[in-house]
Protein backbone atom coordinates (compact mmCIF):
# COMPACT_ATOMS: atom_id res chain seq x y z
CA UNK A 1 0.00 0.00 0.00
CA UNK A 2 1.32 3.59 -1.22
CA UNK A 3 -0.11 6.04 0.60
CA UNK A 4 0.15 9.65 -0.46
CA UNK A 5 -0.23 13.09 1.29
CA UNK A 6 -1.37 15.97 -0.45
CA UNK A 7 -0.52 19.49 1.27
CA UNK A 8 -1.54 23.46 0.34
CA UNK A 9 -2.48 26.00 2.62
CA UNK A 10 -5.51 25.72 4.10
CA UNK A 11 -6.89 22.37 2.95
CA UNK A 12 -9.95 23.84 1.29
CA UNK A 13 -9.01 24.32 -2.38
CA UNK A 14 -6.17 22.38 -3.59
CA UNK A 15 -5.13 19.74 -1.75
CA UNK A 16 -8.63 18.64 -1.44
CA UNK A 17 -8.77 18.96 -4.94
CA UNK A 18 -6.00 16.67 -5.87
CA UNK A 19 -7.42 14.24 -3.07
CA UNK A 20 -10.72 13.55 -4.82
CA UNK A 21 -9.61 13.57 -8.38
CA UNK A 22 -6.75 10.70 -6.90
CA UNK A 23 -9.77 8.77 -5.03
CA UNK A 24 -11.62 9.46 -8.73
CA UNK A 25 -8.64 8.00 -10.69
CA UNK A 26 -7.77 5.35 -7.90
CA UNK A 27 -12.06 3.75 -8.10
CA UNK A 28 -12.20 3.52 -12.07
CA UNK A 29 -8.61 2.07 -12.38
CA UNK A 30 -9.20 -0.54 -9.81
CA UNK A 31 -5.96 0.50 -7.59
CA UNK A 32 -8.00 0.74 -4.03
CA UNK A 33 -6.28 -1.68 -1.84
CA UNK A 34 -3.37 -0.17 -3.18
CA UNK A 35 -2.96 3.22 -3.36
CA UNK A 36 -4.46 5.88 -0.28
CA UNK A 37 -4.75 9.26 -0.70
CA UNK A 38 -5.45 12.03 1.97
CA UNK A 39 -4.72 16.25 2.16
CA UNK A 40 -3.94 18.40 5.15
CA UNK A 41 -3.11 22.49 5.42
CA UNK A 42 0.52 23.61 6.64
CA UNK A 43 -2.28 25.71 8.53
CA UNK A 44 -4.99 25.25 10.92
CA UNK A 45 -7.21 28.10 9.48
CA UNK A 46 -10.00 25.86 8.48
CA UNK A 47 -9.90 22.59 10.15
CA UNK A 48 -13.23 20.86 10.28
CA UNK A 49 -14.83 22.95 7.52
CA UNK A 50 -15.54 21.72 4.04
CA UNK A 51 -13.40 22.71 0.99
CA UNK A 52 -14.39 25.89 -0.24
CA UNK A 53 -17.81 26.02 -1.93
CA UNK A 54 -16.13 27.23 -5.42
CA UNK A 55 -13.69 24.44 -5.50
CA UNK A 56 -16.80 22.16 -4.74
CA UNK A 57 -18.72 23.39 -7.37
CA UNK A 58 -16.02 23.27 -9.85
CA UNK A 59 -15.20 19.66 -8.97
CA UNK A 60 -18.71 18.73 -8.86
CA UNK A 61 -19.07 19.96 -12.90
CA UNK A 62 -16.36 17.63 -13.36
CA UNK A 63 -17.70 14.48 -11.25
CA UNK A 64 -15.79 14.88 -8.33
CA UNK A 65 -17.26 14.74 -5.32
CA UNK A 66 -15.24 16.65 -2.11
CA UNK A 67 -19.11 16.58 0.58
CA UNK A 68 -17.16 14.22 2.45
CA UNK A 69 -13.92 15.85 3.10
CA UNK A 70 -12.56 18.14 5.69
CA UNK A 71 -10.45 20.45 6.19
CA UNK A 72 -7.43 18.97 8.62
CA UNK A 73 -3.96 20.30 9.54
CA UNK A 74 -0.67 19.01 9.08
CA UNK A 75 0.31 16.70 11.72
CA UNK A 76 4.04 15.50 12.57
CA UNK A 77 2.78 12.10 12.68
CA UNK A 78 1.98 12.60 8.73
CA UNK A 79 5.46 12.53 8.03
CA UNK A 80 6.30 9.06 9.27
CA UNK A 81 2.04 7.65 8.03
CA UNK A 82 2.60 8.78 4.35
CA UNK A 83 5.40 7.38 1.77
CA UNK A 84 5.26 10.65 -0.01
CA UNK A 85 3.54 14.17 0.59
CA UNK A 86 3.39 16.28 -1.91
CA UNK A 87 3.31 20.29 -1.69
CA UNK A 88 0.85 22.21 -4.12
CA UNK A 89 3.62 24.71 -4.13
CA UNK A 90 7.27 25.90 -3.16
CA UNK A 91 5.95 27.51 -0.46
CA UNK A 92 4.29 24.43 1.38
CA UNK A 93 6.99 22.16 0.56
CA UNK A 94 9.65 24.53 2.46
CA UNK A 95 7.10 24.65 5.74
CA UNK A 96 7.38 20.85 5.49
CA UNK A 97 11.07 20.91 5.29
CA UNK A 98 10.89 23.14 8.98
CA UNK A 99 8.83 20.59 10.56
CA UNK A 100 9.72 17.33 8.76
CA UNK A 101 12.05 14.66 11.05
CA UNK A 102 15.17 14.57 8.55
CA UNK A 103 15.22 10.67 8.22
CA UNK A 104 11.91 11.54 6.39
CA UNK A 105 12.97 14.33 4.19
CA UNK A 106 13.46 12.29 1.06
CA UNK A 107 9.29 11.27 1.25
CA UNK A 108 8.60 15.11 0.25
CA UNK A 109 8.08 16.78 -2.97
CA UNK A 110 6.45 18.83 -5.32
CA UNK A 111 2.87 17.61 -6.77
CA UNK A 112 3.23 18.68 -9.87
CA UNK A 113 6.72 16.88 -10.90
CA UNK A 114 4.43 13.87 -11.76
CA UNK A 115 1.83 16.19 -14.14
CA UNK A 116 3.16 15.42 -17.63
CA UNK A 117 1.35 18.08 -20.08
CA UNK A 118 2.07 21.07 -17.58
CA UNK A 119 5.11 23.75 -18.19
CA UNK A 120 4.26 24.92 -14.54
CA UNK A 121 5.71 23.04 -11.37
CA UNK A 122 3.06 25.01 -8.86
CA UNK A 123 -0.35 24.42 -8.77
CA UNK A 124 -1.66 28.74 -8.04
CA UNK A 125 -4.00 29.29 -5.46
CA UNK A 126 -7.06 29.70 -6.73
CA UNK A 127 -8.72 31.24 -3.31
CA UNK A 128 -8.32 34.89 -4.08
CA UNK A 129 -9.48 34.72 -7.92
CA UNK A 130 -12.33 34.26 -9.87
CA UNK A 131 -13.97 31.40 -10.77
CA UNK A 132 -11.59 30.30 -14.20
CA UNK A 133 -8.89 29.19 -11.02
CA UNK A 134 -10.66 26.22 -9.94
CA UNK A 135 -11.16 24.95 -13.19
CA UNK A 136 -7.12 25.80 -13.77
CA UNK A 137 -5.90 24.12 -10.50
CA UNK A 138 -9.00 21.16 -11.74
CA UNK A 139 -7.29 20.38 -15.10
CA UNK A 140 -3.46 20.39 -13.45
CA UNK A 141 -4.93 18.42 -10.83
CA UNK A 142 -5.99 15.91 -13.34
CA UNK A 143 -2.45 15.85 -15.23
CA UNK A 144 -0.58 15.70 -11.80
CA UNK A 145 -2.26 12.92 -10.21
CA UNK A 146 -2.19 10.70 -13.66
CA UNK A 147 1.25 11.28 -13.78
CA UNK A 148 1.57 10.28 -10.31
CA UNK A 149 -0.24 7.40 -10.10
CA UNK A 150 1.58 6.08 -13.26
CA UNK A 151 4.88 6.24 -11.42
CA UNK A 152 3.68 4.57 -8.23
CA UNK A 153 2.11 1.74 -9.91
CA UNK A 154 5.00 1.31 -12.30
CA UNK A 155 7.31 1.06 -8.96
CA UNK A 156 4.92 -1.81 -7.24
Amino acid sequence: MTKILFVCTGNICRSPTAEAVARHFISTGGLEGRIEVDSAGTQGYHVGEAPDPRTRKAAQLRGYDLSALRARKLDPFDFQRFDLLLAMDRGHLETMRRLCPEVYRPRLGLFMEYARNSEYDEVPDPYYGGPRGFDVVLDMCEDGVKGLLETVTARA
